[in-house]
């Protein structure tokens, strides 16, 4: 359906967008633009049809009708695990995790991890975000010249995990684990024409194998910090790591091991500050884009705060600022291509789909439909006005179903707290480097996003 906001006149022109495929690539064209960027390899009508087949090795579909996502994420959910490619990407970084495990071994830790992720636990957590989005505004307030945003929203929020995770603990190295999560999306979190053309994950991929050493050392300084905590006792206020080590699986009883805990606590910091890093910098992009949006939500952010930083209390008052945290989501989702690997023969889309073929998302592609969305290249935070209503499937930042992302509340209200405090005391306006959308494991403003920041 199309969402019910009024369009306004159209700009001259759109904030960055993705040069989608117009031809086939073949299999090491493939190989060469997924390397390059992952949504290149999405065609443009697949903006425009609610499903697109083909074969590249494997055949494959990606699917944007709303109906089937609904059957892939939620209704059969079993049948469609992740694909071999998901899994390669990530095991090597994340073990089994509740990112990557299935069926049973999902269950339980998903069981057990719930609790920790409760709204009261996040609420509890939040002075972390405030203190972060002080610091925040504080450094962007004495810069001089334009400012990579990016980078920016990357210290703030990585700032906030470590803190919300490990409460500062002098022993958790920060730079070490940023540096290896770093290094790994890089290189190793690329695919390979081995991916494309669909050999088993077993298979070695070179990248893969050259990043060993970094992610040793990442899982060394998380599995250290958790033997301290086991010695010290938890904190006062229960951080991820108190809480997480309390869990347990309400049915079978059973508690996460170090190495089970190391892995969900890695998959956390990853996903917990890159997400919403990512989500805050091209907020405040779509913002210098469009200054009478940042206007009016400056105005929301200074009557709601005044001087001082956002809290949790904040939150539900700051309606338009909400708006722009899902209007940039949905504009530049970074989770913004899933895969997933059939295990039955079913129809999709009114397509058959067999055994073994994979299931492409391509969430970007869903975001920017022309059925689903009103002239969706553009900026406009009406979209997600109260009121407004669309498919639950047609707006999937976060997934859907049982998989849905478990930090999905948290994140929103760290980027709720750090935006508007930001917009109350700062102007951001564009300059001439304009950021290049390209996935790689994320979907990252290649070069940054750099801004020129002004005192309001």
């Amino acid at each position: 359906m199309h969402d019910l906001a009024a369009p306004h006149p159209l700009r001259s022109h759109y904030p960055a967008r993705v040069a989608l495929g117009r031809r086939p690539l073949g299999i090491i064209g493939s190989a060469l633009t997924a390397r390059r960027n992952v949504l290149e390899l999405i065609p443009e009508i697949a903006t425009r049809q609610p499903m697109v087949s083909g074969r590249t090795g494997k055949r494959w579909h990606m699917v944007m009708d709303p109906g089937a996502l609904r059957i892939v994420l939620k209704d059969r959910v079993e049948d469609y695990p992740k694909s071999v490619i998901t899994k390669s990407l990530l095991e090597p970084a994340i073990g089994q995790s509740l990112f990557v495990a299935e069926g049973a071994h999902w269950r339980w830790q998903r069981r057990a991890a719930a609790p920790a992720f409760a709204q009261r636990h996040i609420e509890a957590l939040t002075p972390v975000m405030t203190a972060a989005a002080e610091a925040s505004a504080r450094r962007l307030a004495a810069a001089s010249g334009p400012v990579d945003i990016f980078a920016e929203t990357v210290a703030a929020t990585f700032e906030v995990i470590s803190d919300v995770t490990f409460s500062g603990d002098e022993g958790f190295q920060r730079d070490a684990v940023h540096q290896a999560i770093d290094s790994y999306i890089a290189g190793a979190a690329r695919l390979s024409i081995l991916d494309i053309i669909g050999l088993p994950g077993w298979v070695p991929r070179p990248g893969r194998l050259r990043s060993g050493n970094d992610l040793k050392r990442m899982k060394q300084v998380a599995d250290d910090a958790i033997r301290a905590r086991a010695r010290s006792g938890p904190r006062e206020v229960p951080d991820l790591l108190d809480l997480l080590r309390a869990g347990e699986d309400p049915e079978t009883h059973r508690a996460m091991s170090i190495p089970e805990l190391r892995d969900n606590l890695l998959t956390f910091i990853v996903a917990g500050h890159e997400t919403t890093a990512l989500t805050l910098a091209w907020a405040l992009y779509l913002l210098a884009f469009d200054p009478q949006v940042q206007d009016r939500a400056a105005i929301e952010a200074r009557t709601v705060l005044g001087a001082r930083a956002a809290t949790a209390q904040d939150v539900a008052q700051l309606t338009y600022i909400r708006q722009i945290i899902d209007e940039s989501l949905r504009m530049y989702p970074p989770a913004a291509f899933l895969s997933r690997t059939s295990l039955i023969h079913d129809r999709l889309g009114g397509r058959e789909v067999h055994p073994g073929e994979t299931i492409m998302l391509p969430i970007y592609a869903l975001h920017r439909h022309h059925l689903l969305w009103n002239d969706p290249d553009r900026f406009d935070p009406d979209r997600f006005a109260p009121g407004v209503t669309r498919d639950r499937f047609a707006f999937l930042p976060f997934g859907a179903g049982p998989r849905i992302c478990i930090g999905a509340s948290f994140a929103i209200q760290e980027a709720v707290i750090i935006l508007a405090t930001l917009l109350a005391r700062l102007r951001f306006e564009l300059t001439e480097r304009q950021p290049e959308p390209r996935m790689i494991l994320t979907l990252r403003p290649q070069g940054g996003v750099w801004l020129t920041v002004k005192l309001r």
